[in-house]
């Protein structure tokens, strides 16, 4: 056996990361776009995909900016990067660190006057012109110039001195929701900023902001989940190919008689006999204990539904009606797969695809799929 497969053959679940896909889902993000750049979201280790093995797959297809949310993660990711692809650090400079981002490569996203004065001045102290983008509140009330402090910009243009802003940037809250009014309040507010203020560039549309239409592309977009193949649009189908499947393994099978108790806390008990297999996989490992009995696995493709809480380590699946052939320990049991999406379980779990992706541990074994022949 080589290490790779015995590390496969030692874990209790394998996360499986299907590169050709990621590429394919960029490559359909940018041709929406057409002349508008694509850049792509990696923060929160690329939604638990892995920031560096993304990162690079993506430069395969030409995107050169890339978006983290903290300084620690532009920090890790820069010496995986071409030097001229740019990474884009979401919460600014942390008080104090703004040297960091000249020693590392990186650029801030301002969303305060006191960011821009940290950051002004340290282009005096420099005697050298620094880049950055400016991200404006459009009515999210999270981050960005709030209309107070654009307005104390308007008033003195010269707190910007020394800072070349490359682009304008605010967020949408809704847009997942086509039909939500808020995308036309928020994108009628950027645009009326920007003609207030400075020409540069201008980046508003997230994942779901693209496929609103070429009024919200700008010069460039800042996609992250549907790279990773969540749903971009609610209650369409999905034009994204799954990135991420999850195969963990059966540890045990058990009978179980009519009235047994099954898990912690024991909610749920059998209304019969029932065969009830354990599986490597807990809350510890992002498998979120609202899927309690509520989840579903596949073995074999035949349905398993999860039955009891899940454990910090296990989950418990009632597997009567699947053929006894596949019962066995060591049996793969799907858990994200073509057949039960992200998003499928994301409904299940009563969340958002984002959150499956980024809870998912870091105990799994990691196979990145390189190629399609694979």
């Amino acid at each position: 056996m080589t290490g790779n497969s015995e590390a496969a053959g030692r874990a209790g679940a394998i996360l499986t990361i299907d590169l050709p896909a990621l590429r394919h889902n960029y490559r359909f993000l940018q041709n929406k776009l057409g002349k508008a750049r694509c850049g792509a979201a990696v923060k929160a280790d690329a939604y638990g995909l892995g920031a560096i093995k993304v990162a690079q797959a993506l430069q395969q297809e030409a995107c050169r900016d890339f978006f983290v949310a903290h300084l620690d993660e532009a920090i890790a990711l820069r010496p995986h990067l071409l030097a001229e692809s740019a990474i884009y650090v979401m919460h600014g400079s942390p008080v104090g660190y703004e040297a960091e981002f000249l020693e590392f490569n990186c650029t801030p996203v301002l969303n305060s006057l006191e960011q821009i004065a940290a950051w002004r001045a340290l282009a005096t102290a420099k005697q050298k012109t620094l880049p950055a983008i400016v991200q404006l509140d459009t009515g999210m009330s999270r981050m960005g110039m709030s209309p107070q402090e654009v307005q104390a910009w308007l008033a003195d243009p010269a707190i910007t001195q020394g800072i070349q802003v490359t682009h304008l940037m605010s967020h949408l809250a809704c847009a997942e929701d086509q039909q939500d009014p808020m995308n036309q309040q928020q994108l009628q507010t950027f645009r009326a900023l920007r003609a207030l203020l400075p020409a540069c560039g201008a980046t508003l549309a997230n994942s779901s902001g693209i496929f609103l239409g070429s009024d919200f592309h700008f010069d460039m977009a800042r996609p992250g989940a549907a790279l990773y193949g969540v749903a971009p649009v609610a209650d369409l189908p999905n034009p994204m190919k799954a990135v991420a499947s999850l195969q963990a393994k059966i540890i045990q099978i058990r009978t179980i008689a009519a009235g047994a108790g099954v898990g912690y806390s024991i909610t749920y008990r059998a209304p019969a006999a029932r065969t009830i297999a354990t599986v490597a996989v807990g809350y510890a490992d992002g498998w979120l204990r609202s899927l309690s009995n509520r989840g579903v696995a596949y073995i074999a493709g035949q349905a398993a539904p999860m039955v009891g809480n899940v454990s910090m380590d296990t989950i418990t699946l009632d597997v009567s009606n699947v053929d006894a052939a596949q019962l066995y320990p060591g049996a793969p049991v799907d858990l994200l797969s073509a057949t039960n999406t992200v998003d499928i379980v994301a409904r299940l779990a009563h969340t958002i695809g984002y959150e499956i992706l980024t809870s998912l541990g870091q105990r799994y074994h990691r196979h990145y799929l390189e190629s399609e022949s694979e």
